[in-house]
């Protein structure tokens, strides 16, 4: 389960990120906070997190090639220290009091422009780091890295702005990427796996959208994934408005209910690790499941079911996210990686400007209930309707099984083969 941590680089690399990722989690809570104590409106949580996600949609692919030419090291070195200054620069305007809604709005923009690089950046450093034998291991142990980072990080942002506010949790986040910066200096360069960078030329965005898309290992995946992270992962705006209209909660509500699904999603990124490999039948199994579960804990009547359904919510994403990005890595070229990753990362962040901003209308407009109905309802039916189109590309028929959804040859298929 833990055999890539053996592998002093990719150790360093682990502990500096577990510490940012604390608090950029805290940072993410209190961020949400701030906006719904400012402006008392789910719909403008929901642009939050469209304004930070948006570049992705827009430049996303930009970033993949540049970190397909780009040694991923000294560029890692710099995204860090850009997502630390904009946490420092929010922490400031709260601690003194001036901070207003468009503050919030632009540091999630900012945040958004440098994460364009640093995403595929991250992802693709570590084959770079463990080789093709632990990868995905180190992609696995990656998600749980930053779902232990979740249990706690939500769990302070609540004490945090309980006692003193959000601007401190906003500080800690950006003092936190000190540690991934050092992490990354105290590296032993000559125990990395380099990748040859690509030269600059042209077309090399249309080369990775036409690698893609001859690939349909690679295609699915990432439309799966998109239709997930457009529509189902949107629980800033669910859970804020649970807390404040179904419940009647407080932030430590809040962050309780972040910790949860976190433990759950822990649990998803272990198995996954365990697993060491990733299949089609799982990443569909664990969508249509994430998707009905939404559906159900929406409609929970009561406070403690509602909380207990986030684990195997938060179990069942995490496994979609975990399973889809390391089929996808293993089945790309390394010299294309960057470039794929990048539109990964784009469909499955990127959606977010789209879906928030309707989720968060949906929620204001209909409630909280049927808002977060609405967004597992479209998750369900993206995981069925992506195993009907691969049963019928592959002439496979779907059987449901003890383990979950199995795709079988049809008897069609069995005679052609003989």
């Amino acid at each position: 389960m833990f055999s890539s941590l053996k592998i002093r680089n990719y150790r360093l690399f682990a502990t500096g990120q577990v510490v940012s990722n604390t608090g950029t989690w805290m940072q993410r809570i209190a961020q949400d906070w701030l906006v719904l104590s400012l402006t008392g409106s789910a719909s403008a949580v929901g642009i939050t997190i469209a304004l930070q996600f948006l570049p992705m949609l827009v430049f996303g692919l930009y970033g993949g090639v540049l970190a397909d030419r780009l040694p991923k090291r000294p560029l890692l070195l710099a995204t860090q220290g850009a997502m630390g200054l904009t946490g420092v620069a929010l922490a400031v305007l709260t601690l003194a009091g001036h901070v207003q809604v468009w503050h919030v709005y632009l540091a999630a923009f900012l945040l958004g422009l440098v994460t364009v690089l640093d995403n595929p950046a991250r992802q693709t450093f570590v084959p770079e780091m463990v080789g093709k034998d632990q990868l995905a291991n180190a992609v696995s142990l990656n998600s749980a890295n930053f779902q232990s980072a979740r249990l706690v990080g939500p769990a302070i942002a609540g004490v945090l702005i309980t006692a003193v506010g959000s601007g401190w949790a906003f500080l800690l986040n950006g003092l936190s990427f000190a540690a991934p910066i050092a992490a990354l200096l105290m590296m032993r360069t000559r125990e990395l796996h380099p990748v040859e960078r690509q030269p600059r030329g042209k077309g090399q965005l249309r080369e990775g959208l036409r690698y893609v898309a001859g690939r349909p290992e690679l295609v699915w995946p990432i439309v799966l994934v998109g239709f997930i992270g457009t529509f189902g992962f949107n629980f800033p705006i669910w859970l804020s408005a649970f807390v404040g209209d179904v419940f009647h909660g407080d932030a430590g509500t809040y962050g309780l209910f972040n910790t949860l699904i976190a433990a759950g999603s822990l649990a998803g990124a272990l198995l996954a690790a365990r697993r060491g490999h990733s299949r089609l039948r799982v990443l569909v199994t664990a969508a249509a499941l994430f998707g009905g579960l939404l559906v159900v804990t929406a409609f929970a009547p009561g406070f403690w079911l509602f909380a207990a359904l986030l684990v195997p919510i938060g179990m069942f994403g995490l496994t979609v996210n975990v399973t889809a990005n390391s089929s996808v890595q293993m089945a790309t070229d390394p010299e294309m990686r960057g470039r794929v990753m990048a539109l990964f990362m784009m469909v499955f962040t990127g959606g977010t400007p789209l879906g928030a901003p309707l989720v968060g209308w949906i929620t204001d407009t209909y409630g909280a209930r049927i808002g977060m109905a609405a967004g597992g309802a479209v998750s369900l039916a993206a995981a069925l309707g992506i195993a009907l189109v691969l049963s019928r590309v592959g002439n496979l028929s779907v059987r449901l099984s003890r383990r979950g959804v199995v795709f079988v040859p049809t008897q069609r298929t069995l005679v052609k083969a003989a």
